[in-house]
């Protein structure tokens, strides 16, 4: 059976809503392999390396959502929804700040589900914006676009794939005052559904990973202004 969109796993153990979810996706275009636990979700992700994740952070046993997530992350830039029952603000940030594109709370619309989808799909198929040099310093930090690589005094450093488009789109920038809403239009896409708030877990895990050397500047009541 052609399947145009590729391959999403489904990583949910209510079988009614795996089998919801699963459903939307294939008359969607989308070849759809569904887990009721971690260990056979990140099985089927090694073997598939699929377009797209969507993980039940609720999951019985050892490997919960958040780990399935926290494990995503350090092999790879496969993009991450989060579903949830749990709507706390604690598990919101967590599941982003473990670098989930998304966080979906049931009950939810299967419309808007896919919506958000594609939405990041269409993010994650733009290469990062281009810098005029290639290399651009700012503070300590030099942003290599061309490579896609950050380097400091101290060495490289790793980003994520989203980590390094916003920094990109900062740089690209520079001196400006930018909103969230300006932010996610210019680094998740225009038309992007989710929360503002993931603006500010990514500018965190920036600041954590570059330190003093990043002049990522709070602009309050705006958003954030690199230099």
């Amino acid at each position: 059976m052609e399947t145009p969109n590729g391959t999403v796993v489904v990583i949910e153990d209510d079988h009614h809503i795996s089998d919801l979810v699963a459903m939307y996706l294939r008359r969607d275009g989308f070849r759809v392999l569904q887990s009721d636990d971690g260990e056979s979700g990140l099985d089927h992700i090694e073997r598939e390396q699929p377009r797209l994740v969507i993980i039940d952070i609720g999951l019985a046993g050892e490997i919960d959502g958040f780990e399935v997530c926290r494990r995503l992350r350090k092999t790879g830039e496969i993009p991450v929804i989060i579903l949830s029952a749990r709507d706390e603000e604690f598990d919101r940030i967590l599941g982003l700040e473990l670098g989930a594109d998304d966080y979906v709370t049931k009950p939810f619309s299967a419309r808007e589900l896919l919506a958000r989808i594609h939405a990041i799909l269409r993010r994650s198929s733009v290469s990062a914006p281009s810098l005029s040099p290639a290399i651009h310093a700012v503070g300590l930090v030099e942003v290599d676009t061309a490579r896609r690589e950050v380097r400091t005094p101290a060495g490289s450093v790793a980003l994520t794939t989203r980590e390094f488009d916003l920094l990109a789109y900062l740089a690209t920038n520079l001196g400006i005052a930018l909103s969230r809403r300006q932010l996610l239009d210019g680094v998740w896409g225009e038309g992007w559904y989710g929360d503002e708030r993931t603006v500010d877990v990514h500018v965190r895990q920036l600041r954590k990973k570059l330190g003093d050397d990043l002049p990522l500047i709070t602009v309050w009541g705006v958003g954030y202004r690199l230099g």
